[in-house]
This record gives C-alpha cells, structure tokens and sequence, in this order.
C-alpha cells in the first residue's frame, strides 16, 4: 500500500515548514520590535500564526492516521480534517486579524519607524528560509500529481490531502507577504510616511483571510464527506464495467475517508446467467483490481440487488459527480 510512505513524506514536509517558520518568527520579531514597522510585526505574528498551523497539520497527520478500531471501523481518517480546519481558524484569528488591526493602528497613528537595515535583513532571509520548505512542498505535489497522471496545480485543487494543501498556500502566502512587507517598508523609508507601512499590514492580512478561508473551505468539504474527483470516478466505474459477469454499474458513490483512504460502494447490474458463485468472484477481483491500481482504496462494496425502476420503467441509471464548487467541468 502506497499511504506509509504518502503519509510520512507528507509529516516531513509539515515539519520543515514549521521549523522554518519557527526561526523566521523570532527573527521578525526581533527585527519589527527594533524597528517598530507594523509590517515586520504582522510578519513576525504571520509566521508565528503559521508555526502554529503547522503544528495543529502535524497533530493532524498523527491524529488521523490511527488505525480502525470497533467504534470506528473506517478508520480516524476524517479527524485529520478537523485539525486542519482549526489551523486555518488560527490562521484567520491570530495572523490575519493582529496584522489588520495594527496595520489599521499604524495608518491612524503614524507611529515613527526606526532602523530599517534589521528588517531588510530579516526579510531576506526569511524569504531563503521560505522558499527552501515551499521547494520540498511543491516537490512532493509534482511527485504526488505524476502518479495520478494530472497536474500540479490540479492535484493541488482537489487533493484531500490538506496539510500538504496548506503548506503550499501559506508558504506561497508568506512570499508574497515578504514581498509586500518589504515594498511597505521601502516606500515608508522613501517618503517619510508609514502609511505605506500600515497599507503593507493591512494587505498582509487580507492575503491570510484569503488562505484560510480557502483551506477552511477545502477541510468543511472534506469533513461533510466529498466524493473522489470525476475523473477517478469514471475510471473506477470503467474498472467495474469491464469486470466478468457485470452487465452495468448502475450507481457508484464514492468517498474520501481521509487523506490517503477512500470508500467504493457500487450497486451493480449483474448478467441474468450470473450464479452465486460468479458473483462472489466478480466482487473479490473487483477489490482486487481496484486497490491494486489504486492503493488508497481501502473499502468496497458491491451491491448485486436491481436496479430501481425509472419513471418510464427502464432501470435508472445514477453516478456521482463532483460538485460545482469544486471547479470540475
């Protein structure tokens, strides 16, 4: 089974990202509580809001892979993403609104900004530090989406692995913050204004409600119980089409029981001629063939009972699809 080792690359990746976050936290603080710029303090609580994101996607990656037990034969999986949605409400409360709030602070009061060699400093190297654990991040979606045959910027949208998810945004995110922390920072040295600077918090913080709503929304969907996406699905009915004895697949739902663990159940149409015999051994291959090709299918189940008639007395026929929200075609 390929999760093991999906799973650990993902605890690496995770693990990384805070130890780096950590450092550039403490460096930021040191520099924004020298300087006094609203925008290296809104960093220095973006980081420290990201340290501790990272931390809750750890406890996730650890909470969520524990093995099924009797009260809960699927498994821990769904737990992972009730970690991950409290990180990104961390990400909502503490990072984005500190860096609101004080950018607003400073835009009212125009507090006066000292040495800004420290936080140019900082800054660069906490865009080094930032970089080095976006590269394994990104390293592990192009790893992860060649094995699916898609995109990385498509396995990134529909993945239900949400700690990679997060890391990827947020270190996206504290990039583009850096970016902006440093054009605030220079504008303000420039004109003698710290307006600029507090405009800087400001938009930082607007990047970070734009990620954590994001990933929020990724964690509900997921939690809720989402279905795989529409093109695994035609190819898991396609794998069950082409099985002996089955005339049809008449519904097949599917879900994501956590990051690396999907349900299969499929009411299937069965050849009239088909003994019981036929049956139990078309469902064996079925699970066979389906978790050899995908190993994050844990569970299925098949179901030879007939089809519901439709309303002109022809069997109905009922798939499922990803929703719209999603982004499918």
């Amino acid at each position: 089974m390929a999760h093991p080792s999906v799973r650990a690359e993902s605890t690496g990746t995770v693990v990384v990202a805070g130890l780096a976050n950590l450092a550039v936290a403490v460096a930021k603080l040191v520099a924004g509580v020298i300087s006094g710029s609203a925008a290296m303090l809104s960093e220095a609580a973006h980081s420290a809001a990201d340290t501790t994101t990272e931390a809750l996607l750890f406890l996730a990656l650890r909470r969520g892979a524990r093995p099924a037990d009797v009260r809960h034969p699927f498994g821990y999986g769904k737990e992972s993403y009730v970690w991950a949605f409290l990180a990104a409400l961390f990400t909502f409360v503490a990072g984005a609104g500190f860096a609101v709030t004080h950018g607003i602070t400073t835009i009212l009061v125009h507090e006066h900004t000292g040495d800004y060699l420290s936080s140019y400093v900082v800054l660069a190297v906490a865009f080094v530090a930032e970089s080095v654990s976006l590269a394994r991040a990104r390293r592990q979606v192009r790893g992860e989406a060649r094995r699916w045959r898609t995109t990385p910027r498509r396995f990134l949208r529909l993945t239900p692995d949400t700690t990679v998810k997060a890391v990827v945004l947020e270190d996206s995110a504290a990039l583009v913050g850096l970016l902006l922390a440093a054009a605030g920072l220079g504008l303000s040295q420039l004109t003698g204004d710290e307006l600029y600077d507090g405009l800087a918090s400001v938009l930082i913080g607007v990047l970070l409600l734009v990620v954590a709503g994001t990933l929020a929304h990724s964690n509900v969907t997921l939690l809720v119980g989402r279905a795989v996406p529409e093109r695994l699905h035609h190819e898991i009915e396609r794998e069950l089409a082409a099985l002996p004895a089955v005339e049809r697949v008449d519904t097949l739902l599917t879900m994501q029981l956590g990051p690396v663990d999907i349900l299969v159940a499929a009411k299937v149409d069965f050849d009239d001629d088909a003994s019981g015999a036929d049956i139990e051994s078309t469902a064996d291959a079925a699970e066979r063939r389906l978790t050899g090709r995908y190993p994050e299918i844990r569970y299925v189940f098949l179901d030879p009972s007939p089809s519901v008639p439709g309303a002109d007395g022809r069997h109905a026929r009922h798939t499922q699809v990803d929703p719209p929200p999603d982004g499918e075609p």
